[in-house]
């Protein structure tokens, strides 16, 4: 069975266009390998508060980009979701995901399907619809959609668990050179960069697979 860690932010919309990329070519793979899928947790905004910040004007000052960069970069990352079936919606603020990460963290103790199932709830929570995914309600929305309990979701919240757990994995991804995100590592020791296509992914677990029965 490969181990496949995915390294990602529920703020970062190449993060969605990978997931869903890596995705389809797990379908593809759908009885030819044996795969465990895990979300990890990286945040692209640590130090944001709780009010979040408009996403044109936080975006210019970190990476220094007029809104005419970033309304293209938006465009084109509007049409790399639609070739693998993610459609972007509004996204008019960014926000803080540390409890989203606990959140996760407490899902993948259910089991990977579950973390993958609240993964991509967030992912549309966020990215589709434009909800705030720091917010405890829409958090605890997506669980239940996720089918895990919106009850112990809230309690999770509340009671401020996993944090320590949510910020140890983080630091042992960034002592592993985790930079950038969404990053994909194949059982610890082949890292695919970058939201994918498809293809992409395809080749390089058909590769991994094959060198690892070699």
């Amino acid at each position: 069975m490969l181990r496949i860690d995915l390294i990602s932010d529920v703020a970062c919309p190449w993060c969605a266009i990978g997931l869903a990329g890596l995705q389809q070519a797990l379908d593809q793979l759908d009885g030819e390998l044996a795969v465990e899928l895990r979300c990890q947790p990286f945040e692209l905004n640590p130090d944001m508060g709780p009010e979040g910040r408009d996403i044109v004007e936080y975006l210019g000052e970190k990476y220094g980009k007029s809104p005419q960069d970033i309304a293209q970069t938006q465009a084109m990352i509007r049409e790399r979701g639609a070739a693998v079936g993610f459609s972007f919606g509004p996204r008019t603020r960014t926000w803080n995901t540390f409890d989203a990460h606990r959140l996760l963290h407490w899902a993948g103790l259910q089991g990977a399907g579950q973390q993958l199932a609240l993964k991509r709830c967030l992912l549309q929570a966020y990215h589709g619809d434009g909800l705030n995914p720091s917010d405890r309600e829409v958090l605890a929305d997506a669980a239940q959609k996720a089918g895990l309990s919106r009850e112990e979701a809230l309690t999770v919240l509340d009671d401020g668990r996993f944090a320590d757990d949510v910020r140890a994995a983080e630091r042992e991804w960034q002592q592993k050179g985790i930079r950038a995100v969404p990053s994909v590592v194949v059982d610890g020791r082949h890292l695919i960069q970058g939201g994918q296509p498809p293809a992409v992914y395809l080749q390089a677990l058909r590769q991994i697979a094959a060198e690892t029965a070699a």
